[in-house]
Formats: C-alpha cells, sequence, structure tokens
C-alpha cells in the first residue's frame, strides 16, 4: 500500500498518524531539554518541534513546489506583454514571478497588502467579467479552478462553478496566449468544500476546450515526483492509478 493511501486508512478508523509520530518522538525531547538544564542552559518556555530530526535540508516535492517553480521558470523564459494569475498562490507562484516581472493577481478575495510588482484585482470568475475579455497573452490558474463554487473562499455556491471559471479564464486569453492551469487529478470526486479531484483528461472536452491547443501536459504524482513533457496520449494510462496527483497542463489559445 503506497504511503498517502496508509495515511489515509489510519485516518479514516479515527487515528491522526502525524499524532502519533508526534508521541513517539517526545521522548528524545525530554532528553535533549534534560542535557540542555544539565549544562546550565536557561530555560524561559517549551515549544516541541519533533520532526526535524530526521527531515532533510528542504523538502523539493509535492504538487505546489513544482508547479510553482515549473510555470514560474516558463513564464520567465517566454516573455510575454502581460501576464496575470487567478487565485495561485501569493507565498509560491505569484511570490516566484513578482521577483523577475510584474504580475496582475485576481482573486474573489480582497488583498489589502501592497507587494512590488503585484497589481491586484478582485473579481468573480464564475461571473461574467466583459473587462477582462482578450485581454492577456499569459494566463495562469494554478491549484485554485478546483475550488469554484464550493463556497470555501466566500464564492456562491455552484456546482458547475469550475466550467464557468474555465469559460472565464478562456475568454480572457487573446489569440495565441499561453495558459497554465493545474488541478488535482486521480479518481473523480468532490470533498466538500475542500476541493474537486478530476480525471486527468476530462478538462479536454470541458466546453471551450475546443478554442485550446494543449502543448504540454506535466503531473506530480502521490509521492510529490514530477513527471515531465507526457505525450498526450499516455496522460490516462500514467495516471490512471493516481488518488491525488496534480496535473499541469500548458495550453495555447487557438487564432
Amino acid at each position: 500500500m503506497k504511503a498517502a493511501a496508509l495515511f489515509r486508512t489510519v485516518r479514516e478508523i479515527g487515528l491522526n498518524p502525524r499524532r502519533l509520530r508526534l508521541v513517539a518522538l517526545f521522548p528524545r525531547y525530554l532528553r535533549d531539554l534534560n542535557r540542555w538544564k544539565r549544562q546550565g542552559g536557561r530555560v524561559t518556555g517549551v515549544y516541541p518541534v519533533l520532526t526535524d530530526w530526521s527531515n532533510q535540508a528542504g523538502d523539493a516535492s509535492g504538487a505546489y513546489f513544482h508547479q510553482d517553480m515549473l510555470v514560474a521558470r516558463r513564464v520567465y523564459e517566454a516573455k510575454p506583454r502581460r501576464h496575470v494569475d487567478v487565485g495561485s498562490r501569493i507565498d509560491g507562484f505569484v511570490a516566484h514571478v513578482a521577483v523577475f516581472r510584474g504580475i496582475d493577481v485576481i482573486d474573489i478575495r480582497p488583498m489589502e497588502m501592497g507587494i512590488r510588482n503585484v497589481r491586484f484585482i478582485q473579481a468573480d470568475l464564475m461571473q461574467d467579467a466583459p473587462n477582462l475579455a482578450c485581454s492577456t497573452d499569459s494566463l495562469s490558474c494554478l491549484h485554485a479552478l478546483e475550488h469554484f463554487g464550493l463556497g470555501r473562499y466566500g464564492d456562491p455556491i455552484d456546482p458547475n462553478g469550475h466550467l464557468k471559471g474555465f469559460t472565464s479564464l478562456i475568454g480572457m486569453l487573446k489569440p495565441g496566449a499561453t495558459f497554465y492551469l493545474s488541478f488535482p487529478i486521480g479518481r473523480p470526486m468532490v470533498e466538500f468544500n475542500a476541493h474537486r479531484v478530476f480525471d486527468g483528461e476530462e478538462v479536454l472536452s470541458w466546453p471551450g476546450s475546443e478554442l485550446l491547443c494543449l502543448e504540454r501536459f506535466d503531473f506530480v504524482d502521490d509521492d510529490g515526483a514530477l513527471h515531465e513533457d507526457v505525450p498526450v496520449r499516455q496522460i490516462r494510462t500514467q495516471c490512471a492509478n493516481l488518488e491525488h496527483g496534480c496535473g499541469i497542463y500548458t495550453f495555447t489559445r487557438r487564432g
């Protein structure tokens, strides 16, 4: 059984695997604390951090790490006139891009903080947005579309919210524009109100997809490893056993 599946199985029987691990690690914390005191160390408070002993120097895996780095690099290489992002992580992808260029960020929630190279636009893309039509030659929406319509971020409840959002995103693209899209892929499901999980190929048949050409497909598997430039004909076979992977699609808008 894969680690992700085992984690879910243990959690479903009422146990929290992370807490069980912490209980097992606590004796080491107490031993180190006693050594500190015996050597004259002063303690003004306790704040147990129990998992860093066995961790590597950093974490270079997982959907957010790979997608943010991958798409930011492509935006850097493409050097579009304008890049617009919808709903991606401010402290991930948006921050990466803002290091080297300006980026317009759209979200249904307000953002009061000012960030250099970031221009914020508040909008609900499940609604018509004629002011955004045909407005950019480069667009990203990373791990955001799966939330549309679930109410998690204060958005209106709408079972078709992801399809309405997809249509709005396509409408923002100029002919020839590049569109970077990512979301969870695996066994299709709706885990209310967190997110949806989609089949890896279904986006290719969503309304409006006929206006797009899939230039490249990458994905992150359940173990956090990145698989780059997977042929379109292999999407179904390579992603067949995923439970909660991440599909990263690079489209261009047909002229």
